[in-house]
């Protein structure tokens, strides 16, 4: 059994040895062969155990079996490394890890965004206040709040949103004035950006879901010049600097008196049928709607408990998509929300 151990104990080392050195796969299959295989060398150990004393047998069958599992661990060990060695001398010769990586390819803010974030951008720079709030909100700061009546029609179920308890899609951003002249005592100046939503059929004019701006100031000696004077500016900002806004006498109940806003027309400036062509943005008129404006109607200021005959404010309500329109010369307000790239790209 000693003459056993000690032939085990030599094989072992010259094993690991020579699988240590081994070059490549083939190496290594050929030592498995020579010494795990039907006449290797093991096999030729296991043979002899019929040799031994009956009472030895045992023993040296288990310390082959030991000797053996031991090899076929340094064949797996050796074999992992030799892959490993592989794959980096692979590596090496195909990848140049110094050389500058190809940029990422970025994507780009959405053209709406950009609206959003230039016309906030521009009331920031006059020391407004950007506001969110919810997009679901009650009754009350829907409509009741904004002196809407009981029967106007945007309350009907045909017109907006409706949820459960009460709630409803908001309709505009107006909630977020109402609520922001009830936290705070003025002055108040705050632009509110977010997503509206309204049971219009969709077409190139109309979303049923879409973006929108609205803007408030609330202080004393507030006029209709004040507001007049900040969308010219707004509009030059978006526009260009030979921009023009006109105001037409309209009808809203959280405003009074109300008006609906026209910038003249970029892509005709103005002229509306240039060269004796018709403008196909403005369709010949020259101007492009964008929007309602107005003074704080004074039942609105006494909701918030606001003193009209002291404080008086102007709000305004823009939708972005319909910037869009003008801004980027789109014939179809759908485009925006198709996720169109090459169109996205386009006018990033």
């Amino acid at each position: 059994m000693t003459d056993l151990a000690e032939s085990l104990e030599r094989l072992r080392q010259r094993f690991s040895a020579q699988a240590e050195a081994a070059i490549d796969e083939r190496e290594l299959d050929s030592l498995r062969v020579r010494y795990l295989g039907r006449q290797g060398e093991v096999t030729q150990l296991r043979r002899g155990i019929g040799t031994l004393p009956p009472d030895q047998r045992r023993d040296a069958g288990k310390a082959i079996n030991d000797v053996v599992a031991v090899m076929e661990g340094r064949l797996a060990a050796a074999s992992a490394a030799l892959q490993a060695r592989s794959f980096e001398t692979e590596l090496a010769s195909s990848i140049d890890v110094t050389f500058p990586a190809r940029k990422a390819r970025l994507g780009s803010v959405h053209p709406v965004r950009q609206i959003i974030e230039r016309t906030c951008d521009y009331f920031m720079r006059h020391g407004f206040a950007v506001v969110l709030g919810p997009e679901a909100e009650p009754e009350y700061y829907n409509f009741d709040a904004l002196n809407i009546p009981a029967d106007h029609p945007a309350r009907e179920n045909f017109d907006s949103f409706w949820l459960s308890d009460g709630l409803l899609l908001r309709p505009h951003t107006s909630p977020i004035q109402v609520r922001t002249m009830q936290r705070y005592p003025p002055p108040v100046a705050i632009v509110a950006p977010g997503k509206c939503y309204r049971r219009d059929a969709t077409d190139a004019r109309h979303l049923f879901q879409f973006h929108q701006v609205e803007g408030l100031l609330v202080a004393e000696g507030i006029h209709f010049g004040h507001l007049k004077g900040m969308l010219e500016g707004l509009c030059r900002e978006l526009f260009g600097r030979r921009q023009k806004v006109r105001f037409r006498p309209s009808y809203f109940p959280f405003t009074e008196p109300s008006a609906e806003v026209d910038t003249t027309c970029p892509k005709c400036s103005g002229a509306g049928a240039p060269q004796g062509t018709r403008c196909g943005m403005c369709g010949g008129s020259g101007w492009i709607e964008l929007g309602g404006a107005g003074m704080v109607h004074p039942n609105v200021l006494r909701e918030v408990q606001y003193d009209p005959e002291t404080y008086s404010g102007w709000a305004f309500g823009f939708g972005a998509e319909r910037l869009g329109l003008a801004l980027y010369d789109v014939d179809d307000i759908r485009r925006f929300v198709t996720s169109d790239p090459d169109f996205l790209v386009a006018l990033s």
